[in-house]
């Protein structure tokens, strides 16, 4: 076998490393998988990714194994970023904006700036938290973050199509990318953007790679789109699959390879650069809390507040607020606030609440943003008329340090249990199911009960709005047992997603994890075309393989970290 740091490392500007340190700390992402890559490279520019595709293709004939992993922040849930050959981590120099564009005014709308939306140009190593704020010095904002926003790169959110608490009003990435820069498996760069059905015919005459590209998958969508339109997942979010649905609209006469690309996870082609949407920040946000005693009106709780058009719908169980209250001291510290005394009174009423055994089995936290302060009360006013005949016991937030509290127990449960089980591991195999919010008073009772009869350690937090929840196992990983139980709960929790039409997988994609499933959510024909559109994109199968197509159970089970 090759030498392939020294094999590499003379064809590019960025560094190599294989020694055991750095293949140790690439071998695990946020899932709970492990697999060791042979070489670890960080590219300084394009050249040296395009270099790198070139060389994997000239060598692949003598050697099989080798392929290319993108990776930013390694925040994957699901074993994305995890490949047995060459991680390219984008994160060190291949990061930061290129600059904004697009930027719209009304003379005086929008925020400070008089900003009504603009685009920004990434790298795909920029970290969302870097972002943030230079959006925010003109008032625009990149609303489909996540939750893990403080961890996530650019890169990432746009290989996973990435969806959180604002994209209830917001929408997904997908709703967000305008142009991408991706090098295809021939090695060349490409700018991918929507086109006319013209600038298509054109595209596909050229007779060259990119053009029979283009070609190969308007024929696939075209011969196929009536299977591919009824395999569109009946929810608000999804990243299971290619999302071959969405390219074509022959409606408007627009071919959109981007929305292909996008949640893709790096199985196409790779992201260089990306030109993206933003919106105006709105200037007064209000939150209000809903506690449910149980989980039966559920459904009908979301029906009711859907109309008002909140900003988020969101939520979390008792065993999270539970989880927040032991180990508050080090969560306050996760807190943007100037006292932390002030902020840990503030948590007495739900130290009461638990002590006298009250903790409802449910928090839904509602926010309303906008321009207009006293729109927002109005609003608040007319939602808790509204829900009043169930009786739930409610409250409006009477200050942002008081709602941040609410938003730290949401956005920091993961990281809590992922630090502090003893002898216990965050398990992320079921943790992104998606059904539609009327079935949520029947499901989530069901799920849960899967959940219990296998005596699983959990908690449960999510996006009530859309339907979609994070269900979080804790599993002593050391244990055959706990190994074992894996595909059993997988395929019960499937099972039951699929018969109410929904999705495996909302925000954390399909990975190692749950590739292996593509074909109990989709069907065999469906799966089939996957296959076919990654052989059209990647013939070679040089981009992350074993994601999307191709991935098993056998290999998932032969990956599991044992600690």
């Amino acid at each position: 076998m090759m030498n392939l740091k020294k094999e590499i490392a003379g064809k590019i500007e960025g560094e190599c490393f294989d020694d055991a340190k750095t293949l140790d700390a690439y071998s695990r992402d946020a899932s709970f998988l492990e697999v060791k890559p042979r070489l670890v490279v960080f590219p300084k520019n394009r050249a040296d990714l395009q270099a790198l595709v070139r060389f994997v293709n000239e060598n692949r004939v003598n050697d099989p194994t080798l392929s290319i992993t993108m990776r930013a922040a390694g925040s994957c849930m699901s074993g994305g970023s995890l490949n047995e050959s060459i991680i390219a981590d984008v994160s060190k120099h291949f990061g930061g904006i290129l600059g904004f564009e697009d930027m719209h005014t009304t003379g005086g709308g929008g925020g400070t700036n008089g900003l009504t939306g603009g685009s920004v140009r990434v790298l795909p190593g920029t970290f969302y938290r870097d972002l943030e704020p230079k959006t925010l010095e003109k008032d625009l904002i990149l609303p489909c973050f996540t939750a893990s926003k403080n961890l996530c790169a650019l890169g990432g959110m746009i290989a996973n199509n990435s969806a959180g608490e604002k994209t209830l009003r917001y929408g997904r990435m997908e709703d967000f990318v305008q142009e991408l820069r991706v090098i295809f498996s021939d090695g060349n760069e490409y700018l991918v953007k929507p086109l006319t059905r013209r600038e298509l015919d054109t595209k596909m005459l050229q007779g060259d790679f990119e053009g029979n590209l283009y070609k190969n998958l308007f024929e696939l969508i075209v011969q196929n789109q009536e299977k591919i339109l009824t395999a569109k997942p009946h929810v608000s979010k999804n990243s299971a699959g290619y999302y071959l649905w969405n390219v074509w609209d022959e409606h408007a006469g627009i071919f959109d390879l981007t929305k292909l690309i996008v949640g893709s996870q790096g199985t196409l082609g790779i992201v260089t650069e990306a030109k993206i949407r933003l919106v105006p920040v709105e200037k007064y946000s209000k939150l209000f809390l809903v506690f449910m005693r149980d989980l039966k009106n559920l459904g009908n709780l979301v029906e009711e507040i859907l109309p008002l058009k909140p900003e988020t719908v969101e939520s979390y169980d008792d065993s999270t607020m539970k989880l927040a209250i032991r180990f508050l001291p080090e969560m306050l510290k996760t807190m943007k606030t100037s006292s932390f005394f002030k902020s840990m009174f503030s948590f007495i009423p739900e130290v009461l609440m638990m002590l006298t055994g009250g903790i409802p089995k449910l928090i839904v936290l509602v926010e309303f943003s906008g321009n207009d302060e006293k729109q927002i009360v109005d609003k608040m006013k007319e939602l808790r008329a509204k829900i009043a005949h169930f009786k739930f016991k409610m409250r409006e937030s009477k200050s942002m340090s008081e709602s941040e509290k609410y938003w730290t127990i949401r956005r920091e449960s993961f990281n809590l249990l992922f630090k502090h089980v003893r002898g216990m591991r965050t398990a992320p195999f079921i943790d992104d199911v998606v059904v539609r919010p009327e079935f949520l008073p029947e499901f989530l009772p069901k799920m849960r009960a899967i959940l219990d009869r296998h005596k699983l350690v959990y908690t449960i937090a999510g996006h009530a709005g859309n339907g979609n929840f994070h269900i979080i196992p804790l599993m002593d990983m050391t244990k055959k047992e706990n190994h074992d139980l894996i595909p059993v709960v997988s395929e019960e929790i499937f099972d039951l997603v699929k018969s109410y039409d929904g999705s495996f997988t909302g925000e954390h994609n399909d990975g190692i994890i749950r590739t292996p499933y593509l074909e109990k959510m989709f069907g065999t024909e469906i799966v089939a075309l996957f296959a076919r559109t990654k052989d059209i994109f990647d013939p070679r199968n040089i981009f992350n393989p074993g994601k999307k197509v191709g991935g098993t159970v056998d290999y998932m089970m032969a990956h599991l970290a044992n600690k």
